[in-house]
């Protein structure tokens, strides 16, 4: 019996010749051409990504801000109606449960987007902890979702969607049609997300292909992301590390009243993490590195291990991150990444590692 999920857009994915996997229980496309082709293809014109995977909660009701704001470590406080975050989800020791969008998109209404793997455990527990005049709709299925990432980004669009206005960064918009356009992205380059009713997926996919979109698969999207320094729910983030330790303090507004995990950031905050999520490179030629890769000091000692690693297609050499013990998490520390036995030289080194080049 075939348990795994299947995307709206997968007979797109199949008719371009794609490698599907198994990813967060979806059938999805890894790759189309290869990795790297994709990979440039985004930092330099156009891709799109299938993210029908991705889940859509929809928020409504009097006072679902405040509520909200009780479950969430930014402020939507902060957001006028059309207007988006990124924040995390906290359990009560201030671990990450999930890393997400929220969207306001009314004065008392909200679209929250969610990772894959996450959609029944995060619903569960934002419905745990649901008011009486709170209502919550998980959508999730209802949607076909991609992501349009790339400096070529707003011609794309505007072939593909004359008439219509592109949101500002970190902006959210509707169609006419009712589909819904959101201006944020994993990649570091300009780019949208566009979600619209499942059964017109297929002809949105062809749309924005035939506007100069290249498809683009996972294996682009974790490259592209890494080299940005973007965490990935259950690599780098993970219910036993915190926001701080993961060095999203950004994200996390101190200031507002009580919410879910804050006690535990409140004593990080004023007595320091123990360890801090540091940007890796190597510094010298060796194998890529990868996920679960020991890290070491130069004098063999173990610290830590790589939790996200890659061979960055934009710079030709080995990146990753892992949680170090914070004297050691400042740029310019020595180290090492041991594979399978024998150590390569590596440095921590200021995120991101890739800088965007000007662009008239």
């Amino acid at each position: 019996m075939d348990n795994l999920k299947h995307s709206p857009l997968e007979a797109a994915h199949v008719a371009l010749g794609a490698r599907l996997v198994q990813f967060a229980g979806w059938n999805m496309p890894v790759q189309y051409t290869s990795i790297m082709d994709e990979h440039h293809v985004v930092r330099t014109k156009a891709g799109i990504f299938d993210i029908s995977h991705m889940g859509q909660f929809l928020v409504s009701g009097p006072g679902c801000a405040a509520w909200l704001n009780r479950l969430l470590t930014n402020n939507v406080d902060r957001l006028a109606p059309g207007q988006g975050q990124y924040t995390l989800m906290l359990n009560p020791r201030g671990g990450v449960i999930d890393d997400m969008i929220v969207y306001r998109t009314g004065e008392e209404d909200f679209l929250l987007v969610v990772n894959a793997s996450m959609i029944e455990e995060d619903f569960a527990w934002i419905a745990t902890h649901q008011d009486e005049p709170i209502i919550l709709r998980n959508e999730s299925e209802l949607w076909a979702g991609m992501a349009i990432q790339g400096p070529q980004t707003t011609a794309v669009f505007a072939a593909a969607c004359p008439g219509e206005t592109l949101p500002p960064r970190n902006g959210y918009a509707t169609t006419a049609d009712g589909a819904i356009i959101c201006r944020t992205g994993y990649t570091g380059e300009d780019g949208f997300e566009f979600f619209c009713p499942a059964e017109a997926g297929l002809a949105c996919w062809e749309k924005f292909v035939t506007a100069g979109a290249a498809p683009c698969g996972l294996g682009a999207r974790d490259t592209l992301r890494l080299e940005m320094g973007y965490p990935l729910n259950g690599s780098d983030l993970s219910p036993e590390r915190s926001p701080l330790e993961a060095g999203l303090g950004f994200f996390v507004d101190l200031a507002k009243p009580d919410f879910i995990g804050r006690e535990t950031l409140d004593r990080q905050h004023a007595e320091g993490t123990g360890v801090r999520l540091a940007a890796i490179q190597s510094t010298g030629k060796g194998p890529p590195p990868r996920a679960h890769y020991p890290v070491m000091t130069d004098d063999g000692t173990v610290v830590g291990e790589l939790c996200s690693g890659v061979l960055s297609p934009s710079m030709m050499t080995g990146i990753g991150m892992a949680y170090l013990p914070t004297p050691l998490a400042k740029p310019g520390t020595p180290l090492a990444i041991d594979v399978r036995g024998r150590q390569f030289p590596a440095v921590v080194v200021k995120k991101p590692f890739y800088k965007q080049p000007a662009r008239a």
